[in-house]
């Protein structure tokens, strides 16, 4: 037996030596190689592939996608006072954790959101690893595909860094990933790929949705307020509004409106797309699909997650002379009147004067939403007791436009209206606060009343008699504002109205250092009116970030099997 045993493996052995040839130069189906990535198609399928995760959506159908959303729905504004979890208390309870403030190294949206994230870094990675090998390409077009390679490796180490603060550094020349440690937050290395893109990334491209030098100049502008660097934001940020090839839209509803996809405004939208064949996948702003009021006739049954906050939607009152409410500190009077059991509209409960971008951010009982109707009272609410009495708006299709959205599964609210990025107003706001800090304050009201003009200009929302769904005013300053404490409240606040629920509040809050006054008298206010936030609370310099996953701490040792990554301050 064991000659036989022998024999035969002399005789196997002998096979594969002379079919070497033909043997192994059979290539794997369904995988990339260095021959086939090395080519021009190679580069530009590997920059496809990157730019298809910039909506963090590809991790399948489950809490990964929602974890890593690009729109950041439950990292900058469900941890803010803008949002709620919504839904039921059950429902994905891993985000209860992040709601409340009391998260560990080992929450699932925590190490979803990790793994997410760097699964971009890989695929940015990748390009850059193969590209300087490529032959068919001219030194332009390689300087190019490095430039969008590395604006993509940019925003996904952005994301991370200001979720979990020091991360560790993987690029294309790491050949262990493992044993690097988080030894340092990452801005120089961030700043460094986003400079280059914005130096070598061409206007404009022929086809929507790649990054542009004036996408990465607005990412850069962002980068540095992150910092707090204002001097160094100012004049990016002024390039773009000042020699850039964008306007505001006309009205501010047109950006939260599919037939407005990528319009004048708009200087990075993330494309979504649905009933283009890939069914099954997770295209069409996957990252949201729980995004979406429950129970409307015609509309399906899922979800009801994202519900705005009664801090936000008081946050629109304004006074008679239709300027924000700015010196009052948010107290439980301050929560509005509303009815849960309306069923029809021209009768609400609140009749004060509000900003008309609420009704365009916000679903409110007896008011119109979109063209479905009056928004009926807790009827469109999966459970009021967790989500309160509001809808968000800003992500839904009109009824008139349920053909484009998804056909596949369950999630019927997955659609294709693109989430915008970075659009215009972005850019003048955060230069009115570059002005406020660094420059001038008159530039810095005129900057701010750009975007009140537009508002006020702005279509609102009626019956269909045609009349005001509510008692709609908004105005300029008419003054200089006085100094720059005046300045900062009100670009901060206007920097609220104008971008809520669109994850950038909790990150701002943090940047503008006022994270545990706002959030604490946050989760005061409300805790009296929503019982999952009573009791809450914000723990200054621990919870401006969120751990280390306790999975990547396990995988990640060096030599003597200790863990490279250090925990974040707190947890």
């Amino acid at each position: 037996m064991k000659k036989i045993v022998f024999l035969t493996i002399i005789f196997i052995g002998g096979l594969f030596y002379s079919c070497t040839n033909d043997w192994f130069e059979i290539k794997p189906k369904g995988q990339g190689s260095p021959t086939t990535l090395t080519t021009k198609t190679g580069i530009e399928y590997l920059l496809t592939g990157t730019y298809a995760v910039v909506d963090g959506t590809h991790l399948g159908t489950d809490g990964a996608v929602w974890a890593s959303a690009v729109s950041n729905w439950v990292w900058g504004s469900v941890a803010s006072d803008d949002a709620y979890k919504g839904s039921d208390y059950g429902d994905q309870a891993t985000i209860n954790p992040v709601e409340g403030f009391f998260a560990n190294a080992e929450n699932g949206y925590v190490a979803n959101h990790w793994q997410g994230l760097y699964d971009g870094v890989v695929r940015a990675n990748d390009v850059l690893r193969y590209l300087p090998e490529t032959e068919d390409m001219s030194e332009r077009e390689k300087t190019e595909a490095e430039a969008q390679a590395k604006f993509l490796r940019a925003h996904f180490y952005v994301e991370l860094t200001k979720v979990h603060g020091n991360v560790p550094y993987i690029d294309e020349n790491t050949e262990k990933p493992k044993t690097v440690p988080n030894d340092h937050v990452l801005w120089p290395e961030i700043e460094a790929d986003m400079k280059f893109a914005a130096d070598n990334l061409p206007e404009s491209w022929g086809s929507v949705g790649r990054a542009t030098s004036w996408a990465a100049k607005t990412y850069l502008g962002r980068i540095y307020l992150l910092q707090g660097k204002y001097v160094d934001a100012l004049p990016v940020l002024n390039d773009v509004y000042t020699n850039g090839p964008f306007e505001l839209m006309e009205s501010y509803q047109q950006n939260y409106l599919i037939e407005f996809n990528n319009n004048m405004e708009s200087i990075f939208e993330i494309q979504y797309a649905t009933n283009d064949g890939a069914e099954g996948s997770p295209n069409g702003g996957w990252g949201d699909a729980l995004n979406f009021p429950h129970g409307v006739a015609g509309m399906g049954t899922c979800c009801g997650f994202f519900q705005p906050t009664h801090s936000l939607v008081s946050a629109y009152r304004v006074g008679t002379d239709g300027l924000p409410l700015l010196n009052d500190e948010y107290t439980a009077d301050d929560i509005i009147p509303y009815d849960p059991d309306i069923t029809d509209g021209e009768d609400i409960m609140y009749t004060g004067p509000v900003d008309p971008r609420l009704d365009h951010t916000v679903g409110r009982p007896g008011i119109p939403f979109l063209d479905w109707g009056v928004q009926v009272g807790d009827g469109w609410i999966r459970d009021p007791s967790n989500g309160g009495p509001y809808l968000y708006k800003k992500n839904m299709f009109k009824k008139a436009e349920r053909g484009l959205a998804t056909t596949t599964g369950w999630a019927t609210g997955v659609n294709p209206n693109n989430f915008r990025k970075f659009r215009l107003a972005h850019v003048i706001l955060w230069l009115a606060e570059c002005e406020a800090q660094e420059g001038s304050l008159e530039r810095a009201t005129n900057l701010v009343n750009e975007i009140r003009n537009r508002a006020k200009d702005s279509d609102v929302v009626t019956f269909d008699d045609g009349m005001p769904a509510a008692n709609y005013v908004v105005e300029p300053y008419d003054e200089t504002f006085a100094s720059k404490e005046e300045a900062m409240m009100a670009i901060q606040h206007e920097i609220r109205l104008e971008f809520a629920m669109e994850g950038l509040r909790f990150f701002d809050l943090v940047r503008w250092g006022i994270a545990d006054e706002v959030m604490n008298n946050y989760l005061d206010v409300e805790g009296t009116k929503m019982g999952h936030l009573a009791g809450k609370t914000f723990v200054a310099d621990k919870h401006e970030k969120w751990p280390i996953p306790q999975t990547q701490r396990d995988i990640s040792v060096n030599e003597s099997g200790e863990t490279v990554l250090t925990q974040t301050d707190g947890y």
